[in-house]
């Protein structure tokens, strides 16, 4: 066994990720106040081809030095758009036929592997800030509310942790369930 050389990884160009990124899954961070976690949703993005990445609130946004330091570039292939207000972007995500899924543990939550991610559907995942979550005033909005299932202590994961453990398992049912 040995490491794969940068050549045979095959990486496509920013232009042609965006030409191949996935619309039916967009990524929604609302209120996200390290430069770190938001530069870790964008290189996650990139990762499974999310279609777009949108920043709420006092969620920073690219160029900045710390997003740079953790996304390795991803800000150049993951196209995003910046609302100043998370509830003035998601009627416009309705309008276009996302269902807006906060990741949340609610009253509601349905356990992340029992949620049944649609390939034909398309989903906005909304992720909130490290302290206080997703918006009180943002749940409403939302159709659903998925958890990942925890067993330790804390209850809680670092959001660019729960993007990608999200983004996977919607990879895994929607598209790689077909491959195999």
């Amino acid at each position: 066994m040995r490491k794969l050389t940068m050549e045979e990884l095959n990486r496509v160009s920013p232009k042609t990720y965006k030409q191949q990124q996935n619309e039916k899954i967009v990524v929604v961070l609302d209120n996200i106040r390290s430069m770190h976690n938001v530069g870790a949703a964008f290189r996650t993005a990139d990762a499974f081809g999310a279609g777009h990445l949108y920043l709420c609130g006092l969620t920073g946004k690219p160029p900045h030095r710390e997003i740079e330091k953790t996304a390795l570039g991803a800000t150049d292939s993951v196209s995003w758009t910046y609302y100043e207000q998370t509830t003035d972007l998601l009627p416009i995500l309705q309008q276009a036929g996302y269902q807006l899924i906060a990741i949340e543990q609610t009253t509601q939550s349905i356990a992340l592997q029992d949620f049944p991610f649609a390939p034909t559907q398309n989903y906005a995942l909304i992720f909130g800030n490290e302290v206080f979550g997703v918006a009180d005033e943002v749940m409403p909005h939302c159709n659903f509310a998925i958890e990942i299932p925890q067993e330790g202590t804390k209850h809680s994961l670092n959001v660019s942790v729960c993007v990608g453990v999200v983004l996977w398992q919607y990879i895994a049912r929607v598209k790689l369930a077909n491959h195999f």
